[in-house]
């Protein structure tokens, strides 16, 4: 191995949420090897960059200028290149596996139910139970105590957070909503009707993608709703976050970022449940969902549009219901009675 390069290798290259999720694992992992080298995604670059157990980060436009055979290719010869000793695969697929065995990596250790477990040389039994964390720490066989979902924030995050809340005068205490999913039918449709009665300032999050539904939430309750969609990096929006009293948000990625700041959590979840592993992690959050549905769950990340039709699972998910839920967290945190954040 050339001096300066990590010994090991993470390739995670699945959702956002799942890389967050993934930065126990990479602490872990980089107290045994140093600063672990990772391949993700564009979006989650920028995430982990900072990160202290990150040497570098890798981008790896899979849907884009990096897809097709060619594409990984190419990076498998950078990785190769790096002559690393480990590879780890929280990613269960198949491309990541091939990306894996092509970097000559001498062990390469994932989940033994992974599309292409064949090419691993340690294959570790992935629980059936648990939260999507403690099911990533097995790759690295850990024990003892074990480190949280965590980011790497810096002084600027924190300064674009700050000139942003300063901006659009934005007082303490206020709540923060996270609408959008890339997974339509994980979306909470009544958001607006949440702004109106809430007796604080709501700030909205989200990607540039988000915007056109945040900018119609805040038009549902103006001068009390304002959005952020799209203006700050997820870095900075981790940094807002931190600042938030509590976050109201889908079964996404914006439920794992809270979790890293240590903002309290009402997570509201539709076609998907906590049990799949990917719900809050702090004492005193919040998890909501329609019971008693015979069609829920209907997938594991919630598709597009509703398989029957009726999208029972959000609709019957009423306004007072959360918003009952919303008054308590947040009676809680103004107590003490929920735990100081990290």
């Amino acid at each position: 191995m050339e001096e300066g390069t990590p010994s090991a290798l993470v390739i995670q290259t699945a959702f956002l949420g799942d890389v967050v999720l993934t930065t126990p694992l990479i602490s872990v992992l980089s107290r045994r090897h140093g600063p672990v080298d990772v391949v993700t995604t564009p979006a989650a670059g920028g995430l982990l960059e900072t990160h202290p157990g990150v040497a570098s980060v890798i981008r790896y436009d899979k849907h884009g200028s990096d897809g097709g055979l060619r594409g990984t290719l190419k990076l498998a010869s950078v990785l190769r290149s790096r002559r690393y000793s480990t590879a780890y695969l929280p990613h269960r697929s198949f491309r990541s596996a091939m990306l894996a065995l092509l970097s000559g990596a001498r062990e390469r250790v994932g989940f033994a139910d992974s599309a292409a477990a064949i090419t691993y040389t340690r294959r570790v039994p992935r629980p059936s139970g648990g939260h999507e964390v403690d099911r990533l720490l097995t790759l690295a066989a850990a024990t003892g105590e074990l480190p949280g979902v965590t980011l790497g924030l810096t002084a600027d995050d924190h300064r674009a957070a700050e000139r942003w809340l300063e901006a659009h005068r934005v007082p303490p205490g206020f709540v923060a909503f996270a609408p959008g999913s890339i997974w339509g039918t994980k979306r909470w449709p009544y958001y607006s009707e949440l702004a109106t009665r809430s007796d604080r300032t709501c700030v909205i999050v989200g990607s540039a993608d988000d915007g056109r539904l945040a900018d119609a939430i805040a038009a549902a309750a103006p001068g009390r709703a304002l959005s952020a969609a799209g203006a700050l990096s997820l870095r900075a929006s981790a940094a807002l976050l931190s600042r938030a009293a509590v976050l109201v948000t889908n079964d996404s990625a914006p439920l794992h970022l809270a979790t890293a700041v240590g903002t309290p959590v009402v997570a509201l979840f539709g076609p998907t449940i906590p049990a799949f592993g990917f719900g809050p992690r702090r004492r005193g959050d919040v998890t909501l969902g329609r019971d008693g549905l015979a069609c829920r769950p209907c997938s594991r990340h919630g598709p597009e549009r509703c398989p029957l039709g009726h999208h029972r699972c959000m609709r019957e998910l009423s306004v007072e219901t959360v918003a009952t839920a919303l008054a308590a967290v947040l009676s809680g945190e103004e107590s003490g009675a929920i735990c100081p954040r990290n």
